[in-house]
């Protein structure tokens, strides 16, 4: 399998796609004029404490308040230490890269209030957990984690996990030791992906920067005022290098010399060994052409997403949740109906699990399968599905298939989604996304006609319209258009404008 990280990088925004066999598997998107603050971390101040929710509002100096859950507010080691058992399962095998935050009641099942903890006016130190999306503000965090390129240190946590896609029991035992060794115990680390296979030395350097690093952010907090910006993520270029270009990645190609400069730069110090697959592109098209990757973003956007057999998929995202609806659409199948539904609904399973990571859906996701008789079958597409999504970078919590052939989930969300980031609500339809037929705007332009025959003396009134209601109009209309003028004996003068919106209509007497 040839994978591929094609970066497409301008002054005004950075396009990065991860392209595995011709397939991109995950885009992101960075626009200067809007740069996002995930990971970024802040001396804050609390402007608000609230009890019913066991939460508090914190002044980061944004423009909204950022959300601090009380299961993200740092009181002692042990508890935090607990709850990270908790929310891993096994100390031997935390379920991803970076550690995850617990469920906002797991403080308060331990008796911890957010009001014994916090008060407002008090300063705190925190990281941004989640982007802000639509009216709501960032999500926040005291549990400080610093991710380098192979291990991410948690200042705040005596804990050491091994990231899950390390398959292999010895050399997550291996990794697990050399952490041990090496590592002050109040200190805790998790060993990434692109951590297997290093050596002492490097795993040491990279312990060694991050723990200097976290001394630096403390020295700097503690002589700022608030709110402040204590410590900036990396962009998004050394972000998709640090976080995308392991040793899976057979290049990386980016269109941008002093990016590709940059690049350089830091994989000198934090990989050698990928330089030689790192590589400028200067030909004619522009990168994202070349690849391919314009296609599919595009595709990325459609609603409806077609299938080899003739299925097809419905997305729609939605403020509370995304719904999406499988369908056998052209495909009849050879044998049954059974056995036709079924093989559309495993098409489908790889097909959602592909465009949540393309498109970056979080939330809670529910899944409308086509409904099947058989429970063995229901089970298979569940197993399926968990096993589709096992490449995702992105957490997932998958519950078994209801006897409807729903399917709930949830996969962790810190950014946009690509639809929304690319895309705003429809002005015309006021994001409804549909507009009035032209039979109604029609009827609608009579009840204007007829308010303002009533207003006016004049005899003739003038009605501008689109031209594809002017055409409907004069035809299928036609009869209750003179209907409508015998009965208030005026005449109607029907103009076109290819400029007025198909729901436009302006009325004017003669």
């Amino acid at each position: 399998m040839t994978t591929e990280l094609i970066i497409n990088s301008r002054r005004h925004e950075t396009r990065i796609a991860l392209v595995e066999n011709g397939t991109v598997t995950e885009f992101q998107v960075e626009r200067t004029k809007a740069s996002g603050i995930s990971g970024n971390i802040y001396k804050g101040k609390i402007v608000r404490v609230l009890p019913g929710m066991q939460a508090a509002f914190v002044d980061i100096g944004q423009d909204r308040a950022a959300f601090l859950y009380v299961a993200d507010v740092y009181d002692h080691e042990y508890e935090f230490e607990q709850l990270m058992r908790q929310e891993n399962g096994a100390e031997d095998h935390p379920p991803a890269d970076e550690p995850e935050q617990a469920e906002p009641q797991a403080y308060t099942e331990q008796g911890f209030q957010i009001e014994e903890l916090l008060h407002e006016g008090q300063d705190i130190l925190v990281q941004v957990s989640k982007e802000p999306m639509g009216h709501k503000g960032a999500r926040v965090t005291s549990h400080v984690s610093l991710p380098g390129r192979q291990l991410v240190l948690m200042p705040t946590a005596n804990h050491i996990g091994i990231s899950r896609r390390i398959e292999d029991e010895e050399e997550r035992r291996r990794l697990r030791e050399m952490i041990e060794e090496l590592r002050p115990n109040e200190y805790g680390f998790i060993a990434r992906t692109a951590g297997e296979g290093s050596g002492h030395d490097q795993i040491k350097s990279e312990m060694d920067f991050l723990m200097k690093l976290w001394v630096n952010i403390q020295k700097k907090a503690a002589n700022s005022s608030t709110p402040a910006l204590i410590h900036q993520e990396l962009d998004a270029t050394l972000r998709a290098v640090r976080d995308l270009f392991t040793e899976e990645v057979d290049r990386l190609i980016i269109d941008n010399e002093s990016e590709y400069e940059k690049i350089l730069k830091f994989i000198s110090t934090f990989a050698p060994s990928l330089a030689a697959s790192v590589e400028l592109y200067t030909g004619v098209d522009p990168i994202f052409d070349q690849y391919g990757v314009e296609m599919e973003i595009a595709r990325a956007l459609a609603k409806k997403v077609w299938m080899k057999s003739g299925g097809y998929i419905v997305i729609e995202v939605t403020e509370a949740l995304t719904s999406i609806d499988v369908n056998t659409g052209r495909y009849v199948g050879q044998h049954n109906l059974e056995e036709t539904i079924v093989k559309t609904n495993l098409e489908a399973v790889k097909e959602i699990a592909y465009q949540l990571r393309l498109r970056n859906i979080g939330g809670l996701i529910v899944i409308d399968f086509i409904d099947m008789e058989r429970e063995v079958n229901r089970e298979k597409v569940y197993t399926a599905l968990k096993e589709a999504l096992r490449r995702d970078r992105s957490k997932t919590k998958v519950l078994p298939m209801s006897e409807l052939g729903l399917i709930e989930m949830t996969r962790k969300r810190t950014r946009e989604d690509i639809d929304r980031l690319l895309r705003e609500p429809c002005f015309y339809c006021q994001g409804e996304g549909y507009l009035l037929s032209k039979t109604s705007v029609c009827h609608e332009a009579f009840l204007d006609l007829e308010r303002e025959s009533l207003e006016t003396k004049a005899s003739s009134l003038y009605l501008t319209v689109n031209p594809q209601i002017m055409e409907m109009l004069l035809d299928e209309e036609r009869h209750a258009l003179d209907e409508l003028e015998i009965r208030l004996k005026k005449r109607f003068i029907i103009r076109s404008d290819p400029n007025l919106h198909v729901t436009e209509y302006q009325i004017k007497a003669g």
